[in-house]
């Protein structure tokens, strides 16, 4: 599914409104009008792209007359000193582009290999490895599209797509003195029948509530290896089953191996290191024609 176009071209326009508001003081002082470039990204480590989109509307939107080749598609792994892309055009443009071209690039990339990372650590294992909501604001669409790239999964896209009962919300229901069971059955009755139903548990003794309660999707929340495997045993299949917290490269395939349907980790997204690419220039000047 690529990412709309809409989607890209709001985050790449206030990216370069953000970068050069007023133009490219630097470029227009000191790059004659004239000069042309081909500038290639180079992979400085090996890892998943991800960013074509990106890397053609940022050249596009920074100036006119560029153009980009993308010799890595989206979701393949390249090595590093690898050429990813070729760019070419007045060099003005691809200089103003060029930030914001390899911070969004460099961080998509990023997410799509730390994505492919634990999605290799579940390979043999029932379970998906998803995001979360843990995503930088207004680069929602695009993290989540790198989480695919890398072979993950997304979860509810925002507050809006699902219900989702986490722990504050149990809270507020046995504050008011409510019975669980009963709180998400009359939730439930009240929702069409299309939204997904999902509540997170912290202990083993809320599973039985929760189903009764008419839950889609069990959410085992911080749960030892030993009691999510008896977690996954009290479940039995009657509910879809989750695991999320304290899920890290070093911890995720023991929890998959629990029997778990679903891993959720913020660790895709909220704290991702970019991946080191750049942007090697080479350019030329047509010579001035006599007069």
């Amino acid at each position: 599914m690529p990412l709309p176009v809409t989607e890209v071209e709001t985050v790449v326009t206030a990216a370069l409104a953000e970068d050069s508001p007023w133009g490219d003081l630097t470029s227009h002082a000191l790059v004659p009008e004239a000069a042309e470039v081909t500038a290639f990204l180079t992979a400085r480590e090996e890892g998943i792209f991800c960013g074509e989109q990106i890397l053609e509307a940022a050249f596009r939107l920074a100036g006119p007359g560029t153009s980009v080749m993308c010799l890595v598609r989206d979701g393949e792994r390249f090595d590093a000193g690898g050429i990813l892309a070729e760019v070419s055009g007045p060099a003005r443009s691809v200089l103003t582009g060029e930030r914001v071209a390899l911070n969004l690039v460099q961080r998509l990339s990023g997410i799509a290999t730390q994505t492919a990372r634990f999605v290799a650590q579940a390979a043999g294992t029932r379970a998906r490895i998803a995001d979360t909501r843990k995503t930088t604001p207004g680069l929602r669409a695009l993290e989540r599209y790198a989480v695919r790239c890398g072979g993950g999964f997304n979860h509810r896209y925002s507050l809006s797509d699902a219900v989702m009962a986490k722990d504050n919300h149990l809270a507020v229901i046995a504050a008011a003195g409510m019975d669980l069971a009963t709180a998400l059955r009359q939730a439930k009755d009240r929702l069409p029948h299309t939204v997904h139903f999902e509540v997170e548990v912290d202990s083993l003794d809320q599973i039985e509530p929760v189903l009764a309660g008419g839950a889609d999707t069990v959410l085992l929340d911080n749960f030892s290896i030993e009691d999510l495997r008896r977690g996954v045993a009290v479940v039995n299949g009657r509910a879809l089953v989750e695991a999320s917290g304290n899920v890290r490269l070093d911890t995720v395939a023991a929890i998959a191996d629990t029997g778990v349907d679903i891993i959720s980790a913020g660790a895709l997204t909220h704290s991702v290191r970019a991946l080191d690419l750049g942007l090697d220039i080479r350019a030329t000047v047509p010579q001035a024609q006599p007069r």
